[in-house]
């Protein structure tokens, strides 16, 4: 499906240089571009910043600004988030450059989430000259951190300052292998500005990148294999829990033959992209935030467990079995342990494994299978779970009705429902969903169909992760859709300035209750618990009197919008019209009023 028509510039088109001509490698910031272009790094996400004017000559007057092409955001956040959405899709590092110590705070929170979520990206700082006689007055000293890094570094898997050159290319390279290798996460280099203005003497040479390629996979020893295989081949009811797991097609097949063979229960996690058809026979229930009292009961009756990168595994245990151990035996498949450090904890619990396999989830799947064989297995003395298909689907019919009068607006239910029937049976990729969504109604059939949760439920993030996964997604036949909460959307609608700018198309529907609804929630609890008024539990969480005019600030960032719609035939009729213009190559926003009452 071709969504740009012949009439619309594309991408790649932005922002051309007016000299084209051939510049030799002179400077070391040239040296830190070339070695971007010859790792394949296609963008680079920044705001500007003087501590790397160099660099941003570079990538312009020496590259050319192609391979890596510059994408201009109007927030350092919004260009971390951007990389993080294009790694959901690619599972490869873009890159970011973030301007000195306040470019790189402004940052902190976006790549916390990509850390959390163990996705790729390779991030560029810089600093001021660390020479103090070299320094500007005021400006130069404020913007000079002695330790930069040190910022992130426990969200980050490595980070460095070099201080040559020849020391910089090198450590770029070291930072991508590392943020490539399982688990992926974010790296960080600062460059000194002594190393972008330093000229390249005639001794300088770049080495031979296809010597430093690096490691993408860590496999499983065959004693693990033989041991899972064995306990596997006698299960009479086992599960299989489906985590964070690669975007493969070639791999969800696998995943699919070995639920299969084993007869399987699959569970999988609206944390994490999509994993297993849900439609499947064996897929059970909808795709879960938190585990349900309904899927907990399949965990009481199973006797083997297989955990593919599942997050938080210890939690989901002791939702099922509260302090009593499981009867189950375990088997863990995941490197996440190659992660863990003592800042955070995001590697949350600790649960109990029989056996742990140190591999990555899908590097297991083949050899699991030849190890498993051809031959009869234990069948399974119970059936609960095994369907043919989820309750509904996103292409179920709708009442032509419009809301009840004594409402506000909709429910998320029946925004869900009305986007489905307006998408039908195109082609989508869910890119953002709200924590509250309705996940019966969807059938994710491959592994773009939903990307899942941003890692550090850190809001604020999902309009430009939507953006960096329309990126990725830009050529393919999908059309990229993001739900958003209002209040996500507000911290960052100006992420969506960028995909206007670079002809990213894009839908974004805002699920607008007008408040922090989750919070409100909690203030209920709370109030509820202590004894006291539990109507209160709006104040200071709604985002009203004045009303916040969201489809306005869309078209301020030049994109189309509608809205607000608080009925379901107004919202059909904006969605149809939003779907046809993002075929056409545009970004659109439709602002859906929820009733939050």
């Amino acid at each position: 499906m071709a969504r740009v028509t012949k009439d619309r510039p594309v991408l790649e088109s932005v922002e051309r240089p007016q000299s084209r001509q051939a510049r030799a490698m002179a400077w070391g910031s040239d040296a830190v571009a070339e070695v971007l272009r010859q790792l394949g790094v296609k963008f680079i996400a920044l705001l500007p910043g003087s501590s790397y004017r160099c660099l941003h000559d570079s990538l312009v007057n020496y590259l050319g600004n192609e391979r890596p092409q510059i994408l201009l955001t109007l927030h350092e956040e919004h260009a971390v988030a951007l990389a993080h959405g294009y790694a959901k899709i690619t599972e490869q590092p873009m890159a970011v450059a973030l301007h000195s110590n306040v470019g790189l705070m402004h940052a902190s929170m976006a790549i916390f989430n990509a850390w959390c979520d163990r996705l790729p990206m390779l991030i560029l700082g810089a600093t001021g000259p660390l020479d103090t006689k070299r320094r500007r007055p005021w400006i130069d000293w404020i913007h000079t951190a002695r330790d930069q890094g040190a910022l992130v570094r426990p969200f980050t898997k490595w980070d460095d300052q070099p201080a040559s050159p020849e020391a910089a290319v090198e450590a770029v390279v070291r930072a991508w292998q590392i943020a490539r290798r399982p688990p992926q996460g974010p790296t960080h280099i600062c460059l000194p500005v002594e190393v972008q203005e330093q000229e390249l003497g005639e001794g300088f040479g770049m080495p031979d990148l296809s010597r430093f390629r690096g490691s993408e996979s860590i496999h499983a020893r065959p004693e693990e294999i033989i041991a899972a295989a064995g306990l596997l081949r006698s299960a009479r009811n086992p599960i299989m829990m489906l985590g964070r797991v690669s975007r493969r097609r070639e791999d969800w097949d696998k995943r699919v033959a070995l639920a299969e063979r084993l007869n399987a229960r699959v569970v999988t996690d609206s944390k994490a992209a999509a994993a297993f058809p849900t439609s499947h026979r064996l897929h059970y229930g909808a795709p879960q935030l938190l585990l349900t009292p309904e899927s907990a009961e399949i965990f009481r009756t199973a006797d083997i467990i297989l955990s593919l990168n599942w997050i938080d595994l210890a939690g989901t245990l002791q939702t099922v079995c509260a302090t009593k151990a499981p009867d189950a035996r375990i088997i863990h498949v995941s490197v996440d342990a190659l992660n863990h450090n003592g800042w955070s904890m995001d590697y949350m619990g600790l649960p109990p494994i029989d056996l742990e396999v140190l591999a990555e989830p899908d590097a297991v799947l083949t050899p699991l299978l030849q190890a498993l064989g051809t031959g009869p297995l234990q069948r399974q003395t119970e059936t609960i779970g095994l369907r043919e298909g989820t309750a509904l689907k996103r292409t179920a019919g709708l009442s032509n009705t419009a809301a009840p009068p004594v409402r506000r607006g909709l429910v998320l239910r029946e925004l869900a429902e009305c986007l489905g029937y307006v998408l039908g049976d195109q082609k989508i990729s869910l890119l953002r969903t709200p924590l509250s969504w309705p996940g019966d109604l969807y059938d994710f059939g491959g592994p773009f169909d939903y990307l899942g949760y941003d890692g550090g439920a850190g809001i604020g993030s999902g309009p430009g992760m939507a953006v960096g996964a329309a990126l990725a997604l830009r050529n393919s036949d999908y059309l990229p859709v993001a739900v958003l909460g209002d209040g996500d959307y507000l911290m960052g609608v100006t992420a969506l300035w960028t995909a206007v700018r670079y002809h990213i198309p894009l839908l974004v529907v805002i699920a607008n209750n007008r408040s922090y609804y989750n919070d409100e929630v909690h203030q209920q609890t709370v109030a509820r618990l202590r004894g006291r008024p539990q109507e209160n539990r709006w104040i200071g969480q709604k985002i009203v009197e004045p009303d916040i005019d969201l489809a306005a600030m869309a078209r301020a960032q030049g994109a189309q919008a509608l809205g607000p719609i608080s009925s379901i035939p107004a919202l059909e009729t904006a969605l149809r019209t939003a779907t046809d213009s993002v075929r056409e190559g545009h970004v659109f926003v439709v602002d859906a009023l929820l009733d939050s009452r």
